[in-house]
């Protein structure tokens, strides 16, 4: 496969936490590559070597590797490409690392062209790609900072979710108040919250931004279930705005653990694992921030 006789390219791009030597060992390491990619890999470093992911974290969910899965194009800390057959289609995948502008030492730029001789089929093809590299390089970046965050999905699993939790040290009361209380949200995830406090009111974050040339209004709408300093549960629309995509879920639940609050966020009915893209790393982040809001409030 050439780039002229591409049919379809998609393009993604991250800055990551390390410089090229260590972020291309994560890229070629097969002991790496298992933590932070697929359940099995083999890897031959060498063009026309074997570039082999498989099992239940690999898209598709294979149950064995594709020998045509190999090697093209090998620059050491500088250039990978590999084949990957995806949805039937042959497709190859180039990844470029630089040196960070700002701090070549210790950060560096990856550039990613996933090139197909045709487009995926399904008019969301394109999201369908975009969610995936999403959530693999986060991976990637996750791993590089330590492990922390990484988020392997089930691909053959049919009720995807994300589920993640953190101790805040403070009560319940104060922590469904940052939930809740429009002042409070503004000031960890919101830019002008709007609550109606009760199941079926108005919930929105006041999100408001571009994508595709569409004007979105992201975020969560509506307040599905609410138990005073126990749970907050809301829908959750496509952040891309597409009105023909289905509501997901998001739940906020409470738990005292001693004079500390565990909170455990649940994102789910995903129509598919790939839909996971990178919410899990925001979800994370915003996590943080709200233990750090509430821990540092004085009520």
């Amino acid at each position: 496969m050439t780039a002229s006789t591409t049919a379809w390219l998609h393009r993604s791009a991250c800055t990551l936490p390390a410089s090229a030597a260590r972020v291309f060992a994560a890229l070629t390491t097969a002991e790496e590559l298992r933590r932070w990619l697929a359940q099995e890999v083999a890897v031959e470093a060498r063009v026309d070597g074997a570039f082999a992911f498989w099992g239940r974290h690999t898209y598709g969910a294979p149950a064995a590797a594709d020998p045509r899965q190999r090697i093209t194009r090998l620059e050491p800390n500088r250039v990978l490409a590999f084949r990957w057959p995806f949805e039937g289609l042959d497709s190859e995948v180039l990844i470029t690392l630089s040196p960070d502008e700002a701090d070549g030492n210790t950060k560096t730029r990856l550039s990613l062209e996933h090139r197909f001789d045709a487009k995926p089929a399904g008019a969301d093809a394109e999201e369908r790609v975009d969610d995936l590299w999403r959530l693999t390089l986060g991976n990637l970046d996750a791993h590089l900072r330590g492990g922390d965050g990484i988020v392997l999905p089930d691909y053959a699993d049919p009720s995807p979710e994300i589920r993640l939790s953190i101790v805040i040290d403070a009560p319940r009361e104060r922590v469904f108040k940052a939930l809740i209380d429009p002042a409070s949200l503004n000031k960890w995830i919101a830019s002008a919250a709007t609550v109606d406090p009760r199941a079926g009111g108005r919930y929105s974050y006041g999100w408001t931004y571009q994508h595709g040339g569409r004007d979105v209004a992201g975020g969560p709408t509506q307040i599905l279930d609410l138990v005073p300093n126990e749970r907050l549960v809301t829908d959750w629309p496509d952040w891309r705005g597409d009105p023909a995509r289905p509501k997901t879920r998001v739940a906020w639940l409470l738990e005292s653990v001693g004079s500390r609050t565990r909170v455990t966020l649940v994102h789910g009915e995903f129509p598919r694992a790939v839909d996971i893209s990178d919410y899990p790393f925001g979800w994370s982040s915003f996590l943080n921030q709200l233990k750090t809001l509430v821990e540092g409030s004085a009520a």
